[in-house]
């Protein structure tokens, strides 16, 4: 396994600011919606490039991924009817006004999709590293994976 130098900023600190950013972008958000993903993401990357740039002590080349993963989503057999009359069920629509089946919403525990990264780097190890972070957003359905490579100018 590769070593890598210290990060830009002391590694305390780029956990907060990877955890404010991604509370600032994600905070609003109640469910995962795969339609928003990629702003959601581009908005991280844009935040966290923006913080890290401004309190980094000397200059860096940067490179930030974030990736959103998705936990499973409840299957139609796992669905239960809650006895409501049809007639009186409103269908819900996406942005392109096709129904939602309840696949494709959130609905109760469904258990979690497996995920194993590994990145690697052939570099100067007195300059040049990454670090990882998980975003845990239980709660609302996905996690957030960030990676950052530093390369010492």
């Amino acid at each position: 396994m590769a070593t890598s130098a210290p990060p830009p900023v002391a590694l305390k600190r780029l956990e907060q600011i990877t955890s404010d950013v991604c509370n600032s972008v994600l905070g609003s958000v109640d469910a995962y919606e795969h339609s928003k993903t990629g702003q959601w993401n581009q908005t991280i990357i844009e935040k966290l490039l923006k913080a890290v740039t401004q309190e980094a002590e000397k200059p860096y080349k940067l490179a930030i991924n974030s990736t959103i993963v998705q936990h499973s989503v409840p299957t139609a057999s796992s669905l239960v009817s809650t006895g409501t009359d049809a007639s009186s069920v409103k269908t819900e629509k996406d942005e392109d006004g096709k129904p939602v089946s309840g696949t494709d919403k959130k609905k109760g525990p469904a258990g979690r999709r497996g995920m194993h990264s590994a990145t690697g780097g052939y570099w100067n190890e007195k300059t040049d590293g990454m670090w990882s972070y998980k975003y845990e957003g239980d709660e609302r359905g996905f996690d957030v994976v960030i990676m950052l490579i530093w390369i010492g100018i």
